[in-house]
């Protein structure tokens, strides 16, 4: 058989990371089993569907790296299609013309929740002679759904479900108007398509038996199902807005690899042993549904950090460049002053977990600062530092070799020569030229910042430390 898998949102809003994770579960098992990915978009809800939506769904789906193989396919453009199938199930008995009123209905389910029965549709028009219809009247289409026996399917992450027929009553597959209805749109695509697995979130699973029966009523092959759990907030509740980020593109925002993010969604209720970290290739060889977890997954910002510093770390300059730079556009940072970015990026990724907090992070070698850092004048910026920053200046002024070897052993001779600790020499150095107590190794820093510059940003230490003897 050949696997065909699809990922189907609607553009109602951005692409949020429960989608994500689904959209990347459908594309792994459709690469892991050499078959095609296929992009949907359900775009049947008029009011709700909008142009923004569907780009902000090509934008996260781009920058997860996850291509389709066939589409998109847009819903709106299969009117055709879906009136055709209908029709074609009102010729066979198969679904029926229901003329009932808005007042009827309501009137049925006031009833039913006052007699404790189950919600549904009462079957009022089922039989209704030819002589009994008027089709100038306004009227719905339902699906004569079956009234006898139950749906049984194999979920190949919950296991076997049955639901009796007499639990699901005739839904509507064609509106007033004439449009098609989600259930009815998504059997006739999924056939059409020849998806072979449908992955999707658990919340589809009520609507999987119904399906199910308009499946078998058009005389089709049922599709393997998987229904994904839903992702929770750290505080255990369903994951939404007030937990922060869920749409995808505003983990780009907030300073998060691909990588990482593909990495962490994975990994979200799916495992391989005690495996944290893979690569996409890793990914595509071991995943099985089979692996994942029946219970919800809870999301864990901390173990999200720790991945995206790991990428930080481990991918080649280039490719993280590839992702900070949008960064560095946001920020304004004018690079052409400065060190290669690219040095600066495995070695500030020790100290940052994030790329938004890298821009900020390295824009001392780039741009000089108006201010020190409050908190790290105060402890290092005192009188008893402005010996140890005048004689480093004067041996910076007068050393040639402006490598971080020579600028490392520099200091050490600088404290050397005053009898002090390295500390005491080097923290007050390290605030003088970065504003701030936060940097890579302090050959390394002055070299990269540059000879100029350091003894300038000196000469400012010198004056605040000035001003603060003054003062006292």
């Amino acid at each position: 058989m050949t696997v065909k898998t699809r990922f189907a949102p609607s553009p109602t809003g951005y692409l949020h990371v429960g989608g994500a994770r689904t959209a990347l579960y459908s594309w792994l098992y459709a690469k892991k089993h050499q078959g095609d990915f296929v992009l949907r978009i359900e775009d049947t809800d008029r009011e709700r569907s909008t142009e923004e939506s569907v780009a902000a769904i090509f934008e996260g789906m781009e920058w997860l790296m996850l291509g389709h193989d066939e589409g998109p396919f847009y819903q709106t453009q299969r009117f055709d299609r879906y009136k055709e199938q209908i029709e074609h199930l009102l010729e066979e008995g198969k679904a029926y013309r229901c003329y009932c009123s808005k007042e009827r209905l309501e009137k049925l389910r006031e009833e039913q929740q006052a007699n404790k029965q189950n919600i549904g549709y009462d079957g009022h028009c089922r039989n209704l002679s030819a002589d009994e219809q008027d089709t100038s009247k306004p009227h719905v289409i339902r699906f004569k759904n079956p009234l006898e026996g139950k749906v049984v399917f194999n979920d190949l992450i919950k296991g076997e479900i049955a639901v009796s027929n007499s639990e699901l009553d005739d839904l509507i597959i064609a509106r007033t108007d004439g449009t098609p209805t989600y259930n009815f749109t998504v059997v006739v695509d999924d056939l059409d398509m020849g998806i072979s697995h449908v992955i999707r979130g658990d919340d589809h699973v009520n609507n999987t038996p119904r399906q199910i029966n308009m499946i078998e009523a058009l005389g089709s092959e049922v599709p393997k199902y998987a229904h994904v759990p839903m992702i929770l907030g750290e505080d255990g509740k369903r994951l939404s807005k007030r937990h922060g980020a869920v749409g995808v593109m505003q983990y780009r925002d907030q300073g998060y690899l691909p990588q990482a993010v593909l990495n962490y969604l994975v990994r979200l209720g799916w495992s391989h042993g005690d495996q944290e970290v893979f690569s996409v290739e890793e990914m595509i060889e071991h995943f099985d549904l089979k692996d994942v977890n029946r219970a919800p997954s809870a999301f864990n910002t901390e173990k999200l950090n720790w991945l995206n510093q790991h990428y930080m770390k481990s991918l080649p300059a280039e490719e993280v460049l590839k992702h900070l730079q949008w960064h560095i556009d946001q920020a304004g940072l004018d690079l052409s002053q400065g060190p290669d970015i690219k040095k600066l990026i495995p070695a500030m990724a020790e100290r940052v977990k994030t790329l938004k907090e890298l821009v900020p992070a390295v824009q001392y070698f780039y741009q000089d600062y108006e201010e020190f850092d409050a908190k790290a004048a105060k402890k290092h910026l005192r009188p008893v530092a402005r010996e140890p920053l005048e004689l480093a200046k004067k041996k910076l002024s007068e050393q040639s070799d402006w490598s971080a070897e020579q600028l490392h052993a520099l200091v050490s001779a600088t404290a050397e020569e005053l009898e002090l600790g390295m500390g005491k020499v080097g923290m007050p150095l390290r605030v003088a030229v970065t504003g701030s107590g936060m940097s890579p190794d302090l050959g390394i820093t002055l070299e990269w910042i540059g000879k100029e510059r350091v003894i300038k940003r000196i000469d400012m230490a010198l004056e605040f430390i000035a001003e603060r003897e003054a003062q006292s």
